[in-house]
């Protein structure tokens, strides 16, 4: 069974249950992948969400990454890619899929900037870091096209026009 439990380390537009955004997206990326079956695996499956301030990502992005800078969203996978397919049929209680911390200065200012919803951000950045918890990357063009194609139809599935429309 598949759980997302969310932190805010700091304060979020209080207006929205984050609690219940972060496990729509976090489902809706799942579902789209070889590992859908998590979802509804007899072992907990859980995802963490961070949400927190720039600062803070900015030295997890440094410490992790070797980026001094801040980001939007960083993922901190739990599980090597290639130990998925072994974790529905896991005799383990609980298995920590991993964690997903966003930025709320970047996310706020990159939602501005596209003129779409602080929710609606980040959602897109939750589905694209549970889309990094199970493997996938846009390190290359065919990769990234992949991802961003996962994530198109993911946020379609919750209602979320594309966010790489206007890209094109």
């Amino acid at each position: 069974m598949l759980s997302v439990e969310t932190h805010e380390a700091s304060p979020w537009p209080d207006a929205l249950d984050w609690e219940a955004r972060a496990a729509e997206a976090a489902a809706a990326a799942l579902a789209l992948t070889p590992w859908a079956e998590l979802a509804n695996a007899a072992p907990l499956v859980e995802i963490a969400v961070r949400l927190t301030d720039d600062a803070e990502v900015h030295a997890l992005n440094r410490d992790f990454r070797g980026r001094d800078k801040p980001t939007n969203v960083l993922s901190f996978p739990q599980v090597q890619a290639d130990l998925l397919d072994t974790l529905s049929n896991s005799d383990d209680g609980e298995i920590l899929l991993g964690d997903i911390v966003l930025a709320r200065g970047t996310c706020v200012r990159e939602a501005e900037e596209k003129g779409i919803s602080i929710a609606d951000h980040a959602t897109h950045l939750i589905v694209h870091g549970t889309l990094h918890l199970v493997g996938y990357d846009h390190m290359d063009d065919p990769s990234a096209q992949a991802m961003e194609a996962l994530e198109v139809k993911a946020l379609a599935s919750l209602g979320i026009a594309n966010p790489y429309a206007d890209q094109d």
